[in-house]
């Protein structure tokens, strides 16, 4: 399958059964795939007139109880931060996946990271947070996807998945695993007709005093509870390395080939790739550091998850950054020869 279309049937399985969203180069075939698709599982796609549109669309299927997901990719995704800070407000479920294409503006529909602060930090209004995986391969896209609309459910808080042009457009196999969904609370929640019971009301308005700060507070320690429970990450050949490279989703499969080819060659290099962006793997990424071991980050972007990285490692290490910006891709033979002249660099002084 193409990327896409491995998102798109995941969501399926997991019993998504309305998708509303607007076109945009390089998801295009999450839409097209999810309107033929749907209606054959008694689901609801609708083709929004806008991003907004389609955001607040889903913003009522959710609150109505309904597994919900739109797309977009980035120039969309920017106008879906209203609509995500009111389901993040509001406490209601939703997925959302952004196949970043390089900006800023509308740039072109070639693959980026440069959508890593507006994903990570809260793009929209308020102190909210996005529980967020950044898959780097299609088995990774099927499975998360599917997980995504567990952990949303069970949050009560939207789950983004953060891809990129490559990732979406590319084909290779996978396995299809099925679908097990988990024991989750029932959506007593959910505007369901309230014959027989109290009403239900979801908002993200709070105008009693003292209110909306309680509110936040509870936000806040459902965030740290993510912090201690959701964190994923996978390293390789670290435990001897000297120089470990940080990357996220297709960058990190960039840098797995390259780091692979050095360690063959007798260097002490490896790799660490964050699977979520939030929480942020910042413990595990401190325990690596140390006087005796630098880091560099490779993203496709000016810098931005280098900052989180400094920020865990804290002074402990010496943190390095390596990217392309929107509009330009890295090979795997590019940054073998700079992951080379770093770690050589530092051995010669």
């Amino acid at each position: 399958m193409k990327g896409n279309n491995a998102i798109a049937e995941a969501a399926i399985q997991a019993e998504c059964r309305f998708y509303a969203g607007y076109p945009i180069t390089p998801q295009n075939e999450i839409p097209e795939y999810m309107s033929w698709r749907m209606p054959e599982v008694g689901g609801t796609f609708i083709q929004a007139e806008s991003e907004i549109s389609a955001i607040n669309m889903v913003y009522g299927a959710s609150a109505c109880g309904a597994r919900a997901m739109t797309s977009s990719s980035s120039p969309g995704i920017s106008l879906k931060q209203e609509g995500i800070s009111f389901l993040a407000g509001a406490e209601l479920p939703a997925v959302i996946v952004n196949m970043q294409r390089g900006g800023p503006g509308l740039g072109n529909i070639s693959a980026s990271q440069a959508d890593y602060f507006q994903a990570v930090k809260g793009g929209g209004h308020g102190d909210y947070k996005l529980l967020v995986y950044a898959p780097y391969n299609l088995q990774e896209l099927w499975d998360l996807t599917m997980l995504a609309f567990d952990k949303t459910d069970e949050y009560r808080n939207p789950v983004m998945i953060l891809g990129d042009a490559i990732l979406g457009q590319m084909m290779e196999p996978f396995v299809r695993s099925p679908y097990v969904k988990p024991d989750l609370p029932e959506k007593t929640w959910a505007l369901t007709g309230c014959e027989g019971r109290k009403p239900n009301v979801i908002k993200s308005l709070f105008m009693g005093e003292g209110e909306l700060e309680q509110r936040n507070y509870m936000l806040q320690a459902k965030y740290q509870k993510m912090k201690g429970t959701e964190v994923r990450f996978q390293a390789y050949f670290i435990d001897d390395a000297e120089l470990i490279v940080v990357a996220f989703g297709i960058a990190a499969r960039i840098a797995a080939s390259a780091v692979r080819r050095l360690r063959n060659e007798g260097h002490k290099i490896g790799l660490f790739r964050p699977i979520t962006l939030f929480p942020f793997p910042e413990r595990a990424i401190n325990e690596q550091s140390g006087e005796n071991r630098r880091f560099i980050t490779v993203e496709l972007n000016a810098g931005q998850m280098v900052e989180d990285v400094r920020l865990a490692v804290n002074g402990k290490s010496e943190v390095l950054f390596y990217g392309r910006p929107g509009g330009a891709m890295m090979t795997p033979e590019d940054l073998y020869e700079k992951l080379l002249q770093v770690y050589l660099f530092k051995l010669t002084q």
